[in-house]
């Protein structure tokens, strides 16, 4: 089976979104955005045994590779809509394509997203890279730039479940309840699409957690220009985290692991409660932003020490 095959039995599906003129099939897509609308652009690569566990299963790489792109466009409180897809393969397994696709096309029916083309490659190891884009009525999208002193700084979610799930994953953990939906947090991340957009026109600013909630918070304060101030007890922590975990561990994971995708945000106390009342997603107030620069943690009136900079390439 070549790559021609390939793309012609798992990758080809008739397009849902009336913008896409020439879809898979051809040299290039043609779309045709709405008018009145920003396009937003994004790209994540996924490597197996860097990103994703050499023994997870494909059609959750299918489905992770898909929500953590559509998780950058939530964060600028975007709508998904096409995709492109670069798969490099070792070789050539029907029933791991199968159920790659099947996960792929999970993922892209969930957010309304359609697989507009891409390319497909040999190497020595699995990596999935996608693309997609988005967009937004013109001038909307929120950027990690325009916190302000006085906003309070915003999480959804439960951030650590997924770093948690992982490192249980990794260190055969024994099976539970509690430890199989933290596993699964990590193996099918919820992109925040519905909160990204109801944050338009309200929230200052807005980043996605994955690479951990301390370090991606950094680099909105980083952007904005401000500094910023995270209340460790006010860290809103899963029932199923503190159950397998003691409360400082769960702490770190909940500062410092990555992969959970929520949005992280900040805006007037005011709009950001209206914000939370209507999006029906938790959302917990961990701290304000503040003059000057850098971001501190305190715990119980006072620093706690935190310096785990999350996940970083090359390092």
């Amino acid at each position: 089976m070549d790559e021609f095959e390939i793309i012609r039995r798992f990758f080809t599906r008739t397009a849902g979104n009336p913008g896409v003129i020439v879809g898979v099939g051809d040299d290039g897509a043609i779309l045709r955005p709405d008018p009145g609308r920003d396009l937003i652009s994004v790209l994540d690569t996924l490597v197996a045994g860097v990103h994703f566990p050499e023994v997870f299963s494909p059609d959750d790489i299918g489905y992770r590779a898909v929500a953590v792109n559509v998780s950058d466009i939530a964060a600028m409180g975007g709508r998904p809509r096409w995709m492109t897809l670069g798969l490099t393969l070792h070789e050539v397994d029907a029933r791991w394509l199968d159920g790659f696709a099947s996960g792929l096309f999970v993922a892209a029916s969930e957010y309304g997203v359609d697989l507009v083309g891409g390319d497909m490659t040999h190497g020595s190891e699995v990596v999935v890279s996608v693309q997609i884009t988005g967009d937004i009525e013109a001038g909307k999208a929120l950027k990690r730039g325009g916190a302000m002193p006085g906003h309070g700084i915003y999480v959804s979610g439960t951030p650590g479940d997924a770093a948690a799930g992982l490192a249980l994953l990794q260190s055969n953990a024994p099976r539970s309840e509690a430890a199989d939906q933290l596993v699964w947090r990590f193996r099918r991340p919820l992109a925040r699409v519905e909160l990204g957009q109801s944050l338009c026109g309200s929230a200052s600013a807005a980043i996605d957690v994955s690479d951990g909630l301390f370090t991606d918070l950094e680099k909105l304060l980083a952007a904005s220009g401000v500094a910023g101030a995270i209340e460790v007890d006010n860290l809103p922590l899963s029932s199923e985290l503190t159950e397998l975990m003691d409360r400082d561990d769960a702490i770190r994971f909940a500062l410092s692991g990555g992969d959970d995708y929520e949005l992280c945000f900040t805006g007037p106390d005011e709009k950001m409660a209206e914000v939370a009342l209507r999006s029906g997603v938790k959302v917990t107030r961990i701290g304000e932003i503040g003059e000057g620069h850098g971001l501190a943690c305190i715990r119980g009136g006072k620093h706690y020490h935190y310096d785990d900079t999350g996940y970083r390439h090359f390092s």
